[in-house]
């Protein structure tokens, strides 16, 4: 019987299978979910290219785990910072006034957000600066980036709390946020999260990243926060650096804590840069 059934095998793989393929057609992949057609929709960064990236070291201070806000100092080299200027520079006429959505409406809306947008092109140095981004968070394999952009905020600039997160697909949202803070010439234009708790500014070095004087020496004061004496805390803006968070819990909920917001700028000009990841909302 064993001998009879090994005998029909072979049979089965150049015969049956070939002739079943031209009466009912080849087997058709499986097409990619609506998830996996947004990850790779042409505006986002999932390539893992071969890049001769110099290596580059930055500092990182963890100000919360839950959710995951993470300072780094040096993220970017004063070289960097200087190309990102400088092609923003030599190409003026992409600077466009930036939106808010609200729904299916974009619209500007200067008393929200008053500050001009650019898409980066994709040269050499920017690529490698996407690279940094998806290895700090471990190159997820699931985890691709939106283009680049970076942010000018003139005097006044500004843009009133909200969130990077939108919970509007079950399937797919941004789940981390970069802050970059590409040129940062200028007084005011923190980033504020007033739902946050203030560290102890008597440990480590958190006043030279955290705007302090207005706290006291244990960083008591509401902040605007308006949950308690330490709630609320602002980031300088201090060229090179920038703010890392998490937007979603496992679960797939955002965070209440990651509400914030690019509070005025009142002399001079900062150019930020954002760096938004795309992700499943729900961690499996």
């Amino acid at each position: 019987m064993l001998g009879y059934i090994a005998a029909l095998l072979p049979l089965c793989v150049l015969v049956w299978i070939p002739l079943s393929n031209v009466i009912f057609g080849t087997p058709q992949k499986q097409k990619p979910s609506d998830h996996q057609n947004v990850l790779f929709n042409s505006s986002f960064i999932a390539t893992d290219e071969p890049l001769s990236c110099p290596p580059h070291n930055y500092n990182t201070f963890i100000l919360s785990q839950e959710p995951l806000i993470i300072y780094i100092e040096n993220f970017l080299t004063a070289e960097e910072s200087a190309h990102l200027i400088s092609i923003r520079t030599r190409s003026e006429d992409k600077w466009a006034a930036s939106t808010v959505t609200s729904g299916t409406e974009t619209s500007i809306q200067k008393d929200i957000r008053f500050s001009e947008v650019a898409l980066v092109d994709r040269d050499e140095v920017v690529r490698c600066i996407e690279h940094r981004s998806r290895a700090f968070q471990g190159w997820r394999p699931d985890l691709h980036i939106e283009r680049l952009r970076t942010q000018r905020y003139g005097l006044g600039g500004h843009y009133k709390h909200h969130y990077d997160w939108s919970g509007g697909s079950r399937e797919a949202d941004r789940v981390s946020t970069f802050m970059v803070y590409v040129d940062a010439d200028c007084e005011g234009g923190g980033t504020e999260f007033p739902r946050m708790k203030m560290p102890n500014v008597l440990k480590g070095r958190w006043c030279d990243f955290l705007e302090c004087e207005k706290n006291g020496p244990d960083g008591d004061d509401d902040g605007g926060g308006g949950k308690g004496d330490d709630f609320g805390i602002t980031f300088k803006p201090i060229k090179g650096n920038a703010v890392f968070w998490e937007n979603l819990g496992a679960d797939g909920r955002g965070y209440e804590q990651t509400f914030h917001a690019g509070l005025p700028v009142l002399r001079g000009q900062k150019v930020g840069l954002n760096i938004w990841s795309w992700g499943p909302a729900r961690r499996t």
